[in-house]
């Protein structure tokens, strides 16, 4: 069977090519080795948030007599949590099959694998194999955790992300290797719900890559709920011969060690391409030395009408980034002429509680490029609408060049911050200077005029200040 273009892999960049390639007019086919939606929508962004919801509310359950309400014998059902979570997650699965067929895409189960002449193989769950031509193939097979030497994922004791939203038990004691987005949202997940949690940290902040304002804000807060925080150390061995696990943890600048006890380690500490296996090497296709694809800037490879998008690449591995290079990618094809993804405006949200949001420079990195800053700041303490519910906790910290005033960049940390990032991505996009920010008039009261309030703390204009 002959197509237009096959998608391999359907997770948020598959899905979104493919249908965006259908709404082209072109004849499309998806390949999928286990549900649609890919791990996004079935084991990352949509059941975490699901997860996470579960905590919030717990929490504000826990703290609503700061409301005027008095609750009595609220209890976490945690495998009512989990089975949430998977409900929701089944839910939109089930949502992007049904887009599937309003768009009139072939959804072909199997693992998909390049070879020549254009075409994709396909083996099914029962070895049977197929073959499937097409003018056109996109790769967007994602990616998985990644190991640590010696501290091998087992999916019991050492756990990565997937196994961390199935656990059939909540566990007493957690080491959480790494503090990127995905370690922190589970440490504040399983605290909440009253797992002990430690976070182990290489780098000397949590969260190494936001702005340092906003690791410092977060380790206080980590701090406050209950969590222990060993930064500048890593984890270097675990032992798990016992009932439970002894995780040796190495202070990188003294050398000094210590063992902790715990019931689970999750390994929060990076991801690997999915390009094994999957005809690379048949066909020529160039990748980096750490297995990611490379491609030009509508992403195809060094191998003509062969595309790759999404984590397999060595942009960032965020959903969002993926099916905006899905869409890039086929209006390309279609000669269209889009633009090139700029990736110095992509959003970041990691969605513990509070939320954290950025997107641009971070003052050190502006410093590091030569730029003179305006930097300004606002409290959420100094929000009427923060206070009134009760989420006063973080800041918006905003920096334009003082030169010429452009919005380098912007971080958050507060109630719902991830639903206000978007009005800086746009501004950056349209090119807005800190001026036209602050005399946009922002509705009051809202979480979205911190935003306002920053940009005229910047220029010395601030009132609430």
């Amino acid at each position: 069977m002959n197509y237009d273009v096959i998608v391999i892999g359907s997770g948020p960049g598959g899905y979104v090519a493919a249908i965006r390639s259908a709404q082209l007019g072109f004849k499309t086919a998806v390949v999928e080795r286990e549900s649609l939606g890919g791990i996004c929508l079935n084991w990352g962004c949509i059941p975490t948030k699901a997860l996470l919801k579960s905590a919030q509310v717990f929490e504000y359950i826990n703290h609503s007599e700061d409301y005027g309400i008095t609750t009595t014998n609220a209890k976490a059902d945690f495998g009512a949590i989990i089975n949430r979570s998977r409900g929701v997650a089944g839910k939109m699965s089930k949502g992007i099959k049904f887009l599937m067929g309003k768009n009139k895409i072939d959804v072909i189960i199997g693992s998909g694998k390049l070879i020549k002449g254009k075409k994709v193989s396909v083996t099914d769950n029962k070895g049977k194999i197929k073959q499937y031509g097409a003018k056109h193939i996109i790769l967007a097979t994602g990616c998985r955790s990644r190991q640590l030497p010696g501290i091998s994922i087992d999916g019991k004791k050492i756990i990565g992300y997937r196994d961390a939203m199935s656990l059939a038990k909540q566990p007493k004691k957690m080491v959480v290797i790494g503090s990127g987005a995905i370690g922190v949202e589970f440490a504040y997940f399983y605290n909440t719900l009253g797992t002990e949690i430690t976070i182990v940290e290489y780098m000397d902040t949590i969260l190494p890559n936001e702005d340092a304002d906003v690791s410092k804000e977060m380790k206080k807060v980590f701090k406050k709920s209950g969590m222990k925080i060993k930064t500048g150390s890593a984890v270097t061995t675990v032992d798990t011969k016992g009932k439970g696990c002894k995780v040796t943890v190495k202070n990188n600048k003294s050398g000094k060690e210590e063992i902790i006890e715990c019931d689970v380690v999750l390994s929060a500490v990076g991801i690997v391409p999915n390009t094994e296996n999957i005809g690379l090497e048949d066909l020529g296709v160039k990748t980096t030395k750490h297995g990611f694809i490379e491609v030009d800037e509508f992403y195809q490879t060094n191998v003509k009408d062969i595309y790759a998008i999404g984590d397999i690449l060595t942009t960032q591995a965020l959903a969002h980034v993926a099916s905006a290079e899905g869409i890039t990618c086929l209006e390309q094809i279609a000669g269209h002429h889009p633009q090139p993804i700029n990736y110095e405006n992509i959003p970041g949200c990691t969605y513990c509680i509070p939320e954290i949001a950025s997107v641009g420079y971070t003052e050190a990195k502006a410093k590091e490029a030569g730029y003179e800053l305006r930097i300004g700041k606002f409290p959420f303490s100094a929000s009427g609408k923060a206070s009134a519910a009760g989420v006063s906790s973080g800041f918006v910290k905003v920096i334009f060049d003082k030169k010429y005033g452009e919005f380098l960049g912007c971080h958050m940390v507060g109630s719902n911050v991830t639903e206000m990032i978007a009005e800086v991505v746009v501004a950056r996009k349209l090119e807005t200077t800190g001026t036209e920010i602050i005399k946009s008039v922002h509705p009051h009261p809202t979480m979205s005029e911190a935003i306002m309030e920053a940009a005229a703390d910047a220029y010395d204009e601030v009132i609430h200040l």
